[in-house]
């Protein structure tokens, strides 16, 4: 084997494991995305929302209504 030939493939098997490193790092940072639950509406004890309330209860009797979200304000399929 020529030199060349053992240098090409001692950078090819480099390029590879590179590659394969990247890619296994891109792929965790998509997955790792956190989900919170983000309030989104009141109730109060017959089930409406009371006129002019915020997504976050102020008062009392009433119930807090959230969602389950991911950074993007979206909510996730199979998580709510």
């Amino acid at each position: 084997m020529t030199r060349t030939t053992t240098t090409k493939r001692i950078g090819a098997a480099l390029a590879a494991t590179a590659a394969a490193f990247a890619l296994g790092i891109g792929g965790a940072s998509i997955a790792d995305a956190k989900i919170a639950p983000v309030d989104i509406s009141c109730t109060n004890n017959g089930g409406h929302e009371p006129g002019g309330q915020q997504p976050s209860c102020k008062g009392s009797s009433l119930t807090q209504e959230t969602e389950n979200q991911n950074p993007a304000g979206h909510a996730p399929r199979g998580h709510n």
